[in-house]
């Protein structure tokens, strides 16, 4: 990226006015550094978001994917996947705190930023206490592109390990669209009848999207 002022150029335009000046292709051309011999970083990154959908879509595409673009090699994917995790993390909430979920919004809205947008369908379940503070969560399993597959007794194990009295279960659609599937009325229904068995509260099964979320109870599943 020879050609040009310095505010034309992503990296120079940070260190000048910062990055939330930058846009999306422009955040993504700092990340990749150097583009090809014939394509500055700027072009190669606009055609990585355009091949994505966009920057909310580099949350569901893993290495082998982003690698299909030129100019994008094993170690540029990683940074980018590295990029992208980070930025997961900061909007998690610290490991100090127990956040109290009293309704399926809250614990949604936790469960977002670190679950919600990821290239292969992973299930979860976020344990609880007698006051539904977060003990922790754990993730059961991690599927192929469009399933999953989840067991109501690895999960109660994990319940009854943590000395949980609630659950909520969660996974998310790498679609981008969470609709629940009749798979995941089942699935959640069988959870709910092996609670009732083990004395452990089924609080909801949510289906996480990118940002947003479908509840299983306010469906009717529950």
């Amino acid at each position: 990226m020879k050609e040009g002022s310095a505010r034309d150029r992503p990296r120079e335009k940070l260190h000048q006015v910062g990055a939330d000046a930058l846009g999306d292709a422009e955040l993504l051309a700092v990340i990749i550094g150097h583009g090809t011999a014939d394509e500055p970083a700027l072009t190669v990154a606009g055609r990585v978001l355009g091949t994505v959908g966009g920057v909310h879509g580099l949350t569901r595409v893993g290495r082998d994917d982003l690698m299909q673009t030129p100019g994008i090699g094993a170690a540029v994917a990683a940074r980018i996947l590295a990029a992208v995790e980070i930025g997961r993390r900061t909007l998690m909430v610290s490991p100090a705190e127990r956040p109290r979920f009293l309704n399926t919004r809250e614990a949604a809205l936790f469960l977002l930023p670190q679950y919600g947008a990821y290239p292969v369908e992973r299930f979860g379940v976020a344990l609880l206490d007698a006051r539904y503070r977060l003990i922790r969560t754990r993730l059961l399993s991690s599927g192929a592109r469009d399933r999953s597959l989840a067991h109501p007794r690895e999960v109660f194990r994990e319940a009854a390990l943590a000395g949980a009295s609630a659950i909520i279960a969660f996974h998310n659609h790498p679609s981008g669209d969470p609709t629940p599937s009749e798979e995941d009325v089942a699935l959640t229904r069988r959870l709910v009848r092996a609670g009732e068995v083990m004395g452990i509260d089924v609080i909801d099964h949510v289906i996480l999207a990118d940002t947003r979320f479908c509840s299983l109870k306010l469906a009717g599943a529950i």
